[in-house]
């Protein structure tokens, strides 16, 4: 009678979680709006939080190895290690930072004022070159001439309509602008702050989430989660350092090379190709176009050029140093790298296409372990490794 009881209580349990959570996701569906509302709010208040969490994450590992050489260098010290590792990690990420502002970004923004200032010139260079091109081609130049004129009207209806008071609009609103760009500032600055706490105490709260996750969960499913999330954390770290550290390389040979071909923008140029190319698959097709165009205004032989040094820098980062540093991290196919850039880049833009790979890696991973455990309850010990 008492195992009935028992029974019927685990039934009547069961039924009430089941409708509180059937209830719970109606009422989230049917107030969406509401809830990424408040979401977004939590998400602005925690921002500082989230940037000083992102600081620590990508500062750990120099943590860790300066750590390592510094208690090396000085065995007696217990705490001076641990002190002095994070502060060289922070000077270090700081002084890359100016670095990057002070000698970059004024070129960089030197090279887009003289863009712009001789486009228009240029454009109509290149429209009078193609135009003589054609010149044995009569019915192919009748049809440029028209598109050109087209695509001329075109761009001056677009500044006239588009741009210049996209203009107006961005110096009416200067003070928000500036508003929102101080406080951005301020977050940056808090969230430095905050890696270092996070920093300094990232031992202690890997502790803590170690024993909250063997409180809750029994010992199996502990070690199952904590091994997946070690996994995930190698997976993310090797893959976007290794990407960050590749893509810094490439910009750097991209320089050395369109300097020393005597290209106009070289640092810009270099700067795009760099950065666009932390994402994977479409980064250097996406870096290239934007460039090609530039150069095509200046000079179509340059822009040959480079479009074919960009298509020998691709393979030789492809097929050598790309591999040498970042090997097969994900263990992904080029199918399951493509869909991931793809969803995850419908999802969340260019961040989505850089974290896409990992983050998938990591659910295919998670698929796989649960795959395999099924095999093996169903005794199809057979099938596994297939």
């Amino acid at each position: 009678m008492k195992c009935e009881n028992s029974k019927y209580v685990k039934l009547g349990v069961t039924g009430a979680v089941t409708m509180i959570v059937s209830l719970l996701c109606f009422f989230l569906l049917f107030r969406l709006p509401a809830v990424f509302q408040a979401v977004q709010s939590i998400l602005n208040i925690l921002a500082p939080f989230l940037y000083g969490a992102v600081i620590a994450y990508i500062l750990a590992p120099v943590c860790n190895r300066l750590e390592q050489w510094i208690r090396k260098a000085l065995p007696r010290s217990r705490q001076l290690p641990g002190t002095l590792s994070i502060v060289l990690a922070i000077l270090l990420a700081v002084v890359l930072v100016i670095a990057l502002v002070v000698l970059v970004f004024p070129q960089v923004w030197e090279s887009i004022l003289g863009i712009w200032a001789v486009l228009p010139g240029q454009l109509e260079s290149a429209i009078s070159w193609f135009h003589d091109f054609l010149n044995n081609q009569p019915e192919l130049q009748a049809w440029w001439d028209g598109f050109s004129s087209e695509i001329i009207l075109k761009i001056e209806a677009w500044v006239q309509t588009e741009l210049l008071p996209a203009a107006q609009n961005v110096l009416s609103g200067l003070g928000v602008q500036i508003a929102g760009f101080i406080g951005t500032l301020k977050n940056l600055f808090l969230g430095v702050l905050i890696s270092v706490y996070l920093l300094a105490s990232r031992k202690t709260f890997a502790r803590q989430a170690k024993l909250l996750l063997c409180g809750i969960f029994p010992k199996r499913w502990a070690d199952l989660i904590e091994e997946e999330v070690h996994y995930a954390d190698k997976m993310f770290n090797g893959f976007l350092m290794g990407k960050i550290l590749d893509s810094a390389i490439i910009g750097v040979i991209c320089f050395v090379v369109t300097s020393l071909l005597h290209f106009e923008a070289a640092l810009l140029i270099s700067v795009i190709v760099g950065v666009t190319n932390i994402i994977p698959f479409f980064g250097p097709f996406i870096g290239a176009i934007p460039c090609a165009l530039l150069l095509l205004l200046e000079s179509p032989a340059q822009c040959l050029m480079f479009l074919v040094f960009i298509v020998i820098l691709q393979q030789l980062d492809g097929n050598i140093i790309g591999p040498r540093i970042l090997g097969n991290t994900t263990g992904l196919s080029s199918f399951w790298v493509l869909f991931a850039i793809l969803l995850f880049g419908g999802l969340w833009g260019i961040t989505g296409m850089i974290v896409g790979v990992p983050l998938f890696a990591v659910i295919y991973d998670i698929v796989r372990r649960l795959t395999n455990w099924g095999l093996k309850r169903h005794d199809r010990n057979d099938l596994l490794g297939t």
